[in-house]
C-alpha cells in the first residue's frame, strides 16, 4: 500500500481564507430592507442635523441675522439723531438769516460781546465739597 498523507496536510486548492467568518451568510430580504431602511433613516437624520446647525450659525443664519438686526437697529437711531440734529442746525441758520436778534444773541453767548453800557458778570461755580483746589 502506498504511503497517504493525511487531509490535513495536503495543499488546499481553496483560496477563500480559512476562518469561521469567512464566508458571508445569506441575509433574508427583510433583514437587508430593515438594514437599508435604518441607514436611510439614520442619514436623514444627520442631514437634517448638519443643516439646522448651517441654519443656526452659517454665514447667513440665525444668529448672523439677529447680529445684521441689532447693527441695523443702531444705525438707524444713529441715522434718527444725526437728522434730528440736522433740522436743528437747519432752524438756527435760518434763524441767524432772517432774525438780527438771534444772531446778535448767538455772538453774545459764543463770543462774550456786549453792548455799550453792559457789565460783564461772570459767575464761577463753587469748588465740590472734599474736592481738592485748583481742579
Amino acid at each position: 500500500m502506498p504511503f497517504m498523507l493525511p487531509d490535513a496536510d495536503l495543499p488546499s486548492t481553496d483560496t477563500r481564507p480559512h476562518s469561521r467568518h469567512g464566508r458571508r451568510r445569506m441575509q433574508p430580504a427583510h433583514e437587508v430592507r430593515a438594514r437599508r431602511r435604518r441607514l436611510l433613516g439614520w442619514s436623514i437624520v444627520g442631514i437634517s442635523c448638519l443643516l439646522m446647525v448651517n441654519a443656526l450659525v452659517g454665514d447667513h443664519g440665525y444668529l448672523a441675522t439677529i447680529r445684521a438686526q441689532r447693527e441695523y437697529d443702531a444705525l438707524d437711531a444713529s441715522l434718527a439723531r444725526i437728522r434730528s440734529r440736522s433740522q436743528q442746525l437747519r432752524d438756527q441758520i435760518r434763524r441767524m438769516r432772517h432774525d438780527p436778534t438771534a444772531l446778535e444773541e448767538a455772538a453774545r453767548e459764543r463770543q462774550g460781546f456786549i453792548k455799550p453800557g453792559e457789565t460783564m458778570v461772570i459767575v464761577k461755580d463753587p469748588p465740590a465739597p472734599g474736592g481738592t483746589p485748583g481742579k
